[in-house]
């Protein structure tokens, strides 16, 4: 297993940058205080998603009687839909559906450091497909310990990014936020094409021979 691919992949997806004005939008209400805690609780949530991603996913799979190839192929198919979301520049994890619900939890009163901001905001199906993809890979405890600390890198990142919003947000712009989003776009295409060729080639061997000519 190349050992930062899947570093790329999180971070392309996640795109905490990205969540920024809507970190800015249901955070906007909370006082100094809560907003702290909306920023530690959705940075941890976004560790635990990811971790037991890594540990769990390809166990839940199996469950299921899911081969990884469909698994990877679906996986790549959802993160080449989620990374042309991220070209016109609209979070990767997120639909206009999944925002609109996600206000009215809010209006209500539901935690939203849990929903929408992490999921599916920061983490979601994306996040999951590439944590299972890759652990298949390990074949060692060391990689699959690695993968849970790519959450914990990618938690501290959110908080880093949380906590800063305020200064991002006025340096970068709408504009300069949409332009990082697309960025991140296209590096996350690219992953998700190269996944969709490998599972494609484990369902149809004979794809290989074809390639190889």
């Amino acid at each position: 297993m190349d050992i930062y691919k899947p570093l790329v992949a999180l971070l392309a997806i996640v795109n905490p940058v990205g969540v920024v004005p809507f970190f800015i939008h249901f955070t906007s209400h909370l006082t100094r205080a809560q907003r702290k805690h909306t920023i530690l609780v959705s940075s941890f949530t976004a560790f635990v998603v990811i971790a037991v991603s890594a540990l769990l996913g390809l166990k839940v799979i199996e469950f299921f009687g899911i081969s990884l190839a469909s698994f990877q192929v679906g996986g790549g198919t959802l993160l080449l839909i989620s990374s042309i979301q991220m070209l016109n520049a609209q979070p990767a994890e997120s639909r206009k559906d999944d925002l609109s619900e996600a206000a009215s939890k809010a209006d209500t009163g539901a935690s939203i450091a849990v929903v929408p901001l992490t999921i599916p905001l920061l983490t979601g199906p994306a996040t999951i497909s590439t944590m299972v993809i890759y652990a298949d890979r390990t074949r060692h405890w060391w990689e699959l310990a690695v993968l849970v600390g790519y959450g914990v890198v990618v938690g501290l990142l959110t908080y880093l990014v949380f906590s800063a919003s305020g200064r991002i947000a006025r340096a970068l712009g709408q504009t300069g936020i949409n332009i990082m989003t697309r960025l991140m776009g296209l590096i996350l295409a690219a992953l998700a094409v190269e996944l969709l060729a490998d599972g494609l080639i484990k369902l149809f061997p004979v794809l290989a021979s074809h390639i190889a000519n």
